[in-house]
């Protein structure tokens, strides 16, 4: 056992590791989760890993008993219903719910759950829907259903807590009232209401964003009218119900109903023991379920109804009521056999496992330091009995920052991250309250954000030098030392700068990467250098042709990704989504006019004539990469062919013509942007990539290098042609081409747009006809061609057309010294 491991145990060896209970946790790992070998899994806040053992004690349920419809009345159907029964009183077990108070409705997850609540709470224009500014967007959701029936909607922050002196029971609460939203409110004024009005307020047990747990005497205070607003403004007629989002929370803490009388809980079962996905609840009160009320019947929620006329008894149950159709029996049987693993290591056991990892997790990064003394981490989220959040659950969410203070993307960490086996999530968890109330986000940074494009899920990560998310990792039950200290060595390995990385050059701050700025006329050749190979792609992402001479025109190589293959929703193929692609062989005969195709999959290798019209005359529109392309399909037989060869439906289209021209911006002084305007065909960036022998070269020797530092691993060398170059080019040291401004080949001349930035595509390697996906060379280049969050390899370049105007035929390119 290592010393920092040892240090670990001594502080929290009496909540790590279940060693009172059935099984360690080095157990657990070793007979249920085997199939996570080298994985460092940290996503659990996402969704929980389910057991192998557990997984088959569910086949073992399934292939020996027959569970029919629970709607049929044969004895197969009374056996589903006993399992049915038996299941909704575990889950109020859970919950400490007693069935006389509580009924568990099974819905398809904790989403479809708080929609329920929306969509049948008793709004009117009398009514308010309250929430904390920490809530998930599912919650959020909630308010259009308000707002549409006149109601008011707002969130709020909690501020401050009262607390009687004697019992230290919660009193009442300070918070601070954002901003009113009203809709529809004139359509219902007019309307009489009898009786007070009813109204909602909601909060996370747990918030999936920073891991703040809120306190459930919340519940009393909100039912008592015991918020006090800062700015002064009065509280509310009416009665309050109260709803816990649980989704996260009930993982380690379930909320006790019998202390906690919430009025409505939801939760996902995905996120309690990972099986069964599409299975959640809405644990409801039975008062509270009395007010709901439903619109749609459907089977199984009557008891009669008349095809012809306007009748319909619906069933008094209260789950009956709310299930609509079949519910998902064979899913609901499956939740026994998880909770039987719930119940074997305890709740509190699980509680003080994950958060003895997570407490290490937060005292480690918040530790960090560069070599200049500047903090690596910011934490987000901290325990406090004045804002009612008193504890943490096991997520840990941050940002990184570079020496100088800048921030570091977490995109790039989660794309690293992924090279080293470790699996998390970045960005704002579906939580954006939560998420700008951590990042100092106001909501003109927001709008700034949503007008220069981003959205959920996308690589803006830093905006007008904000980050626009975060880094979160979230631990389960049978997480372990090991992966949070393999986590802990990643973050110092990639993002902390030492005295001796500092000294060697490596990019912490995104400047080792030296790019010159010779001006724009001054044109030149590189001494030394040979032209190898000239390589066309004529469809994008699959495999090109190489030749010792081709044409050139305004767009780059003649016919270059010329074409691209669509799916049937109309989403652009790559080999990202679809690495078959590179499997698909292409040759153009310039002097027959024809583009070959061959794939291993299909017996008949495909021909298409270049000046002929594809079959189909009507041309469309297609937006990529922020342009819009006129393009032209072809017919069944074609579309046949690459949907066999790619083993997915698909459509073959040819761009035809565009008017349009690709703005970049100017280059700065680690060329990562794009400069001018440009031409192009269906390639992401740049008309050219030209990769240098030598520099890959030095690339396998680093390879190497790493093959050295680990006998489990075997020897790896990469071919150029890996980087799906256009022109490969061979003399000079490694890396030459970096500083290139502009570049002479022959009587061409070319522009220098800057480095390309590389992703998982050049980890793809083809065995014997089949694609497998390894983490090289993209790993290795991330040591040390790292540059603003984007790793470089290759430079792109743009053919200076405007150098050749006035002379006459066509415009060759050729194998000859640079």
């Amino acid at each position: 056992m290592d010393a920092a491991k040892e240090e670990f145990l001594k502080e929290f060896g009496r909540d790590y590791g279940y060693s009172g209970g059935p099984k360690t946790i080095d157990e657990i790992r070793a007979t249920e989760f085997k199939r996570l070998g080298g994985m460092t899994y940290l996503d659990h806040a996402a969704t929980t890993l389910y057991s192998e053992l557990q997984m088959e004690a569910i086949f073992k349920d399934l292939t020996a008993n027959i569970y029919g419809n629970p709607h049929s009345q044969s004895d197969s159907s009374f056996a589903t219903s006993d399992i049915v029964r038996n299941a909704r009183q575990q889950v109020l077990d859970y919950f400490n719910a007693s069935p006389k108070d509580y009924k568990c409705i099974f819905t398809s997850g904790a989403t479809a759950a708080l929609k329920l609540v929306g969509e049948a709470f008793p709004w009117s224009h009398q009514s308010s829907f309250v929430y904390t500014i920490e809530n998930h967007n599912s919650v959020l959701g909630i308010r259009e259903y308000a707002l549409e029936q006149g109601a008011q909607a707002y969130a709020i922050d909690i501020e401050d807590a009262e607390h009687d002196a004697f019992t230290g029971n919660l009193v009442s609460v300070q918070a601070t009232k954002h901003q009113i939203l009203r809709r529809n409110e004139v359509k219902f004024l007019d309307k009489d209401h009898t009786g007070s009005a009813y109204n909602l307020f909601a909060f996370p047990s747990e918030c999936n964003f920073s891991g703040s747990k809120f306190s459930l005497e919340l519940v009393k205070i909100v039912k008592e009218d015991s918020i006090r607003y800062s700015n002064g403004s009065p509280s509310f007629n009416g009665r309050w119900k109260v709803l816990i989002d649980a989704a996260k929370g009930c993982v380690t803490d379930p909320p006790d109903l019998s202390k906690f009388p919430a009025d409505f809980v939801v939760i996902s079962f995905y996120k309690l023991f990972g099986y069964p996905t599409g299975l959640g609840a809405l644990i409801v009160h039975t008062d509270a379920a009395k007010l709901l009320k439903r619109t749609y019947f459907s089977g199984g929620t009557v008891a009669a109804s008349i095809a012809d006329i306007d009748y319909v008894k619906r069933r008094e149950g209260i789950e009956e009521l709310f299930e609509d159709g079949t519910i998902p029996f064979l899913s609901i049987a499956s939740l026994c056999h998880g909770f039987k693993v719930l119940n074997s290591l305890t709740i509190p056991a699980i509680s003080r496992h994950t958060s003895s990892l997570a407490t290490y997790l937060r005292n480690i990064l918040v530790a960090l330091r560069h070599a200049n003394g500047t903090s690596v981490c910011t934490l987000y989220g901290s325990c406090s009995s004045k804002t009612l959040c008193n504890k943490m659950g096991p997520v840990v969410s941050f940002n990184l920052r570079q020496p100088d203070g800048s921030w570091v993307g977490h995109r790039e960490v989660e794309k690293l991250a992924s090279l080293c086996g470790i699996q998390l999530r970045t960005g704002c968890f579906c939580n954006p309250g939560a998420c700008a109330k951590h990042l100092g986000l106001s909501h003109s940074d927001l709008s700034r954000n949503i007008e220069a494009g981003h959205i959920c899920w996308d690589d803006y990560d830093i905006i007008n030098g904000k980050p626009t998310g975060a880094v979160r990792v979230s631990l389960g039950y049978m997480s372990t030392y090991e992966d949070v200290k393999k986590f802990i060595d990643f973050v110092a390995t990639s993002f902390v700068s030492t005295r001796t990385n500092a000294r060697h050059g490596l990019q912490f701050c995104g400047r080792s990467i030296h790019f010159t700025d010779i001006g724009f006329e001054s044109k030149y050749s590189a001494p030394g250098f040979d032209l190898k190979s000239i390589t066309v792609y004529p469809i994008k992402s699959c495999a090109g042709f190489s030749m010792d001479r081709w044409p050139l025109g305004s767009r780059g190589l003649l016919h270059d990704r010329e074409w691209l293959l669509q799916s049937l929703t109309g989403e652009t193929l790559t080999q990202k989504k679809v690495p078959e692609m590179s499997l698909v062989r292409t040759y153009i005969d310039l002097s027959q006019g024809i583009l070959y195709l061959y794939s291993p999959r299909c017996k008949e290798r495909l021909q298409i004539t270049l000046n002929s019209n594809p079959c189909n005359d009507k041309r469309e529109e297609i937006s990529l990469n922020g342009q819009i392309y006129q393009v032209q399909g072809y017919d069944k037989r074609v579309d046949t062919w690459f949907s066999a060869a790619i083993g997915r439906p698909c459509t073959l289209l040819r761009h035809i013509s565009s008017s349009h021209f690709v703005s970049l911006c100017e280059r700065d002084d680690v060329g990562t942007c794009r400069e001018s305007r440009n031409c192009l065909n269906f390639p992401n960036e740049a008309q050219f990539l030209l990769i240098s022998e030598e520099s890959v070269s030095d690339l396998n020797n680093r390879l190497n290098s790493n093959v050295g530092k680990d006998i489990r691993r075997t020897s790896l060398q990469v071919d150029p042609m890996r980087f799906r170059p256009n022109l490969v080019i061979s003399g000079g040291r490694p890396y030459a081409e970096d500083e290139w401004r502009n570049i002479k080949i022959g009587n061409k001349y070319f522009r220098s747009l800057g480095g390309c930035n590389r992703c998982q595509m050049i980890n793809f390697v083809i065995d014997a006809e089949e694609v497998r996906k390894t983490n090289e060379p993209l790993a290795t280049l991330a040591t040390y061609r790292r540059v603003k969050g984007k790793i470089l390899f290759g430079v792109l370049l743009r053919y200076e057309c405007e150098a050749e105007e006035g002379k006459t035929g066509d415009v060759w390119l050729q194998l000859e010294k640079v």
